[in-house]
């Protein structure tokens, strides 16, 4: 089921707005001043953690946000944040996975902001952890169907808006898990090496129609997803030695990388995975 939401009292269905101001609202509004100001932009799994940094992110650029996720309470918190520095934004609660959610929500951007010119697909799980080949059929799915195929599907339905409006951008956050193996969470990491094939795939194929298609592997980030390694002393030191920087990423590393990919300055971008590890994959093995 998908609920729209403003993020204010009790309203439903409408676009929550305010008039540019001198609020500061995300800390750097005024350093980007609004470059993405005609632009409308989609992340999914913004209710926290990395996506929500990317929906604060994309709105201090000046992109209108519509955002998707399970949780509508904490949805309606960060629309409230955008809306209280001068943006615009709205909520829809719905769950990646679920069929039909993709074209409701691109609908829901259409209905709200007339359009769709930026997709970051970044929502994700890791239902099963243990041996690959201990993961039944259910787990397969669960994975797939959120990892990759609503990746996919949001991709489908944004796509022709995307192509009337000119052209667009789509980035898919993938992980480091699917570029190189990771313990414990085999089926994980096949998820997001499908999900940065598919964005090679796609980037071919939409690139005639202007549709440039990227993706990001965070490394260890610092985010409820990854608590159970940085809230444990043991296992957080363990992890930092594998880091030549010697520090868990932030959302925000994220954010920014995301800034970067959507801007036309990106234009000649496509089908690319940028890695944001801290160095840990080129330090893979050696000495640090």
């Amino acid at each position: 089921m998908i609920e729209q939401t403003d993020g204010s009292s009790g309203s439903r269905e409408s676009t929550e707005s305010t008039e540019s101001s001198n609020s500061s609202g995300s800390s750097e509004s005024s350093d980007r001043a609004g470059f993405l100001a005609a632009k409308v932009a989609i992340v999914t799994g913004a209710s926290r953690g990395i996506g929500r940094a990317i929906a604060l992110h994309l709105a201090a650029d000046g992109a209108a946000v519509v955002m998707s996720g399970r949780h509508a309470e904490t949805l309606d918190e960060v629309v409230h944040e955008i809306v209280e520095a001068g943006g615009r934004a709205i909520a829809v609660a719905a769950h990646a996975g679920e069929p039909g959610s993709a074209e409701a929500l691109a609908e829901s951007a259409m209905d709200a902001f007339g359009g769709v010119d930026i997709l970051v697909n970044n929502a994700g799980t890791c239902p099963h952890y243990g041996p690959v080949l201990t993961a039944d059929d259910a787990v397969w799915d669960k994975t797939m169907d959120v990892n990759v195929r609503s990746a996919l599907r949001t991709a489908a339905a944004c796509a022709p808006s995307m192509r009337s409006r000119g052209g667009g951008s789509i980035v898919n956050i993938a992980s480091i898990a699917g570029l190189i193996p990771q313990p414990k969470v085999g089926l994980y990491c096949l998820s997001k090496a499908a999900l940065v094939m598919l964005t090679k795939v796609l980037a071919a194929e939409l690139a005639a129609d202007g549709i440039r298609v990227n993706a990001i592997a965070p490394g260890f980030v610092r985010t409820r997803f990854s608590r159970a390694i940085w809230d444990d002393e043991d296992r957080s030191e363990e992890t930092l030695r594998l880091i030549p920087q010697r520090r868990f990423g932030t959302p925000e590393d994220v954010a920014h990388a995301v800034s970067y990919l959507v801007a036309d300055g990106a234009g000649f971008t496509t089908g690319t995975t940028i890695v944001i590890d801290g160095g840990q994959m080129v330090a893979a093995g050696l000495d640090t």
